[in-house]
C-alpha cells in the first residue's frame, strides 16, 4: 500500500516537513493542529484555540476521506492543567459518546499556543 498525503485549503500550511493528513489503506493519521487560522492568526484563549485546532484537524482528515465519526484516537497537548475543563467543553462539540480513545498531555508549545491536537481515524473496508 502506498502512503497518500492530503491537505485542506483554508488551513495554515505545515510549519515543518510533515503532511497534515496521511492515509495508508483504511488508516488516516492527522498531524497535530493548533489554534491558528488559515490566515496565520493565533486565536485568544484555550476554548477558541481548541475549536480552531479541531476545525483544522477535521478538515485535513476530511481531505483524506475521514470524518469525526471515523476518529478512534485523539491526543491533546495542553500547556496548562488549568485549561483541561475548557478544552473538554469544546471537545464535546466535535465528538459524542462513545468518544474516541484519548490522551491529554501537558507540554511546552511555541509562544502563544495553548493547545495542539492530533488524531487517528479508521475508514470502513470500502474506503468510505
Amino acid at each position: 500500500m502506498s502512503r497518500i498525503g492530503s491537505t485542506s485549503p483554508g488551513t495554515p500550511p505545515p510549519a515543518g516537513p510533515y503532511t497534515p493528513a496521511v492515509r495508508i489503506g483504511s488508516v488516516v493519521a492527522g498531524s497535530g493542529q493548533a489554534g491558528i487560522t488559515g490566515e496565520g492568526v493565533v486565536l485568544d484563549g484555550v476554548g477558541a484555540q481548541t475549536r480552531q485546532a479541531f476545525t483544522n484537524l477535521l478538515a485535513h482528515l476530511a481531505s483524506a476521506g475521514a470524518s469525526a465519526d471515523d476518529v478512534i484516537s485523539v491526543r491533546v497537548f495542553l500547556t496548562d492543567i488549568e485549561h483541561f475543563d475548557a478544552m473538554n467543553e469544546v471537545y464535546r462539540e466535535f465528538f459524542t459518546d462513545p468518544y474516541p480513545a484519548r490522551s491529554t498531555i501537558y507540554v511546552g508549545l511555541p509562544p502563544g499556543l495553548l493547545v495542539e491536537i492530533d488524531a487517528m481515524a479508521v475508514l470502513s473496508n470500502d474506503g468510505s
